[in-house]
């Protein structure tokens, strides 16, 4: 097999490939040969068809097959030769074809960049640290309080908070517009659903009562064509219902997994849970620092286009999955969510993704069978039955592998750490949550 190399770019490859004829033609006449002791034909009988009439009549789909078998394989073994890492799927230009002939073809792909490894130096690391107060636990419970809470019919008038079924019908110059009106429509004071000014409208209204609010939609407003348009909404209100927080008892307590227990053991299971979200905030914070640290090392490290697509598409998939979308071959998901709203995210994960694999083979690290289970089981806490859920992922390879992927990672950030100055930042729980939220 001949090889030759070509460099059009910092990244790209174009490789022209030669395959002796006899491969091919080899591996066809094997192909037909076997396929001759099967195949049924009208007037032959099974396992006598002459090879003159299998090649007449499947010589030509079988040269299709063996052609692309051929190109794929032999394009392996080229990079392999000329110690080449493809990124991606190479782009393949056939030049001869012939029957009798030599096999050439043309493949032009990027390639891995070459990466060399930089000493990591002292630098700065801000941890944030934070104690679960009495404070923080009530203010939870009062969350799950309000979650399984009733809503009864207000004998006051609308307040912040508040639910208020109303009838409202707006108007732009007085003209009616598309969606401007609802019946029987609830909404939450204080929910920012509605335009700035709707729901502090409300605040004041009783039931029967009807009120007029002179608005004014956002310059942002979704909808371009409403966008800074003065309107008139005039509004019913039907009914006032403010909500009655559940009761801390048993029932609230089993709703959140505590079957047996008392406000005691609930506070105490909400603190561990609480413990365990700002130990991964926290965790997910330093670790976002060092990989920020990384990246500025490598900030000139040119990346494979290839990969930054092929990432920007996982990255769209996910989102349209994650709103509830079902992908179809109908639909057109780059009109829907554009390159632009994944490319600088995509890029930063590809380049810390290739960066870090050169790390982590440079140190030899292996995943620590250890923190590997103390990570499954981490993950298996929170559910019932923990035990089988520790068991399933021992026996899903799939989800194994993910876990000491994410171990491995782990161990390279603590071996990084290593070199750091960490100074530690009393943060409030609320705090520490917030600043999980930023770490994606």
């Amino acid at each position: 097999m001949q090889v030759d190399v070509e460099t059009t770019s910092s990244l790209e490859r174009r490789l022209t490939i030669g395959v002796p004829a006899d491969r091919v033609e080899n591996e066809i006449l094997a192909r037909l040969q076997k396929a001759s002791k099967t195949v049924r034909l009208s007037g032959f009988r099974p396992g006598k068809v002459p090879m003159k009439v299998m090649k007449q009549r499947f010589g030509p789909s079988v040269r299709q097959e063996v052609l692309g078998e051929v190109m794929n394989q032999s394009f392996q073994e080229a990079v392999i030769q000329e110690n080449l890492r493809p990124a991606g799927s190479p782009n393949i230009e056939p030049k001869n074809l012939e029957s009798g002939n030599d096999l050439e073809y043309v493949a032009t792909f990027e390639v891995i960049p070459e990466i060399t490894i930089k000493n990591i130096d002292a630098f700065d690391i801000e941890k944030p640290t934070t104690e679960i107060t009495d404070g923080d636990i009530d203010q939870i419970i009062e969350v799950f309080r309000k979650q399984h809470g009733i809503w009864n019919a207000a004998s006051r008038p609308a307040s912040n908070g508040d639910v208020v079924n109303i009838d409202y019908k707006g108007k732009i110059d007085g003209d009616d517009f598309e969606g401007g009106s609802r019946d029987a429509f609830d909404i939450e004071i204080g929910s920012d659903s509605m335009i700035p000014g709707f729901e502090e409208g409300l605040i004041g209204c009783s039931p029967k009562e009807e009120i007029t609010l002179p608005l004014r939609f956002p310059d942002d407003y979704h909808k371009k064509d409403l966008q800074s348009r003065d309107v008139t909404f005039t509004v019913i209100v039907n009914d006032v219902k403010e909500l009655e927080p559940a009761a801390v008892d048993e029932k609230l307590f089993a709703a959140y997994g505590l079957k047996d227990g008392d406000e005691a053991g609930f506070r105490k299971e909400i603190s561990g849970n609480m413990e365990r979200e700002s130990k991964a905030a926290i965790r997910g914070r330093v670790k976002q620092q060092v990989m920020d640290m990384i990246i500025d090392k490598y900030d000139a490290l040119e990346i494979p286009s290839a990969l930054i697509n092929q990432e920007i598409q996982a990255q769209r998939n996910r989102m349209f999955q994650n709103i509830g979308g079902q992908l179809d071959q109908n639909i057109n998901l780059n009109e829907i969510l554009p390159d632009q709203m994944f490319s600088e995210m995509a890029e930063k994960r590809v380049k810390l993704a290739l960066i870090l694999n050169e790390y982590i083979q440079d140190y030899k690290l292996t995943a620590d069978g250890q923190k590997v289970r103390e990570t499954i089981e981490e993950l298996a806490s929170t559910y019932e039955k923990p035990e089988d859920v520790v068991n399933w992922y021992y026996s899903n390879q799939e989800q194994l592998a993910s876990v000491e992927s994410q171990v491995v990672e782990d161990q390279l950030v603590d071996r990084f750490l290593e070199s750091a100055t960490i100074k530690e930042v009393p943060c409030s729980y609320k705090e520490v949550l917030s600043l999980a939220q930023q770490n994606g």
